[in-house]
C-alpha cells in the first residue's frame, strides 16, 4: 500500500460484464484503482457467496481483495451480513487491522465514522440532501477531503450498478488513514449505491 502515501488523489472504477447486465444477476464486484494520471495501482476483487450474491444482494457477507498489478494481496475489506447498523473492517493479508467504518443511523444523508481498531474516530463521512453523490470528509468537524461519485453517463446509470469515484485524500494524511479512506470508499459504493438505498 505504500504508493498511496504520496498521492493525493485517487480514482476508482468499476467494471461491470455484459452477461450480468443482460441478465440481472448480481454478479461479484470488480474495481481498478487509478492515480490521478490514470495508471492502474491496484485491482479490486469480490469474494462472495453466489446465492449470497442473489438472495441477500448488498446486505451479503463479503470480503473486497485489493492486490496490485503483479498479483500481490495488499488490503482485504471485510464486511459481514448486517440487516442494519452496517460496518466493515480494513486489514492486510497479514491480518493486521487497521480500523473499521460503520454505517452511523441516518434518514435523509448518508453518514459514515471512519475508526481506529480500537473505536477512536478518525474521520466522519457525510452527504448533504442536495448532493447525494458528494461525500464530504471531516476531522474534528473541520472539512478535509471527499468522495465524488462520477456520473457514468446514461447507459450505464440506468441499467447498471457500476460507479466510479474519485477519492480527494486529506493533506497531511499517514498510510494507515489512506488505506481506511480507500475502505471507506468501497463501503460507500456496497451500501449506498449497489443497494440504491
Amino acid at each position: 500500500m505504500q504508493k498511496l502515501f504520496s498521492m493525493d488523489i485517487v480514482e476508482v472504477r468499476q467494471k461491470k460484464e455484459w452477461l450480468e447486465i443482460l441478465s440481472g444477476f448480481e454478479g461479484k464486484n470488480r474495481y481498478v484503482v487509478k492515480d490521478s494520471y490514470g495508471n492502474d495501482i491496484y485491482l479490486v476483487g469480490e469474494k462472495s457467496s453466489f446465492w449470497a450474491r442473489i438472495f441477500l444482494q448488498f446486505l451479503r457477507s463479503l470480503e473486497l481483495h485489493i492486490i496490485n498489478p503483479e498479483g500481490i494481496g495488499v488490503l482485504k475489506i471485510i464486511k459481514p451480513f448486517r440487516f442494519f447498523f452496517y460496518e466493515a473492517r480494513i486489514e492486510d493479508f497479514t491480518g493486521k487491522c487497521y480500523g473499521k467504518v460503520k454505517r452511523i443511523f441516518s434518514f435523509a444523508i448518508k453518514d459514515i465514522s471512519v475508526e481506529t481498531p480500537d473505536g477512536v474516530e478518525y474521520y466522519r463521512i457525510k452527504s448533504s440532501i442536495m448532493h447525494p453523490w458528494t461525500l464530504k470528509v471531516y476531522r474534528n468537524g473541520q472539512e478535509v477531503g471527499e468522495i465524488v461519485k462520477k456520473w457514468s453517463g446514461i447507459g450505464k446509470e440506468m441499467f447498471t450498478d457500476a460507479d466510479n469515484f474519485t477519492l480527494k485524500f486529506p493533506s497531511g494524511t499517514s498510510l494507515e488513514e489512506k488505506v481506511l479512506l480507500l475502505g471507506a470508499l468501497f463501503f460507500v459504493d456496497l451500501v449506498y449505491f449497489e443497494g440504491k438505498n
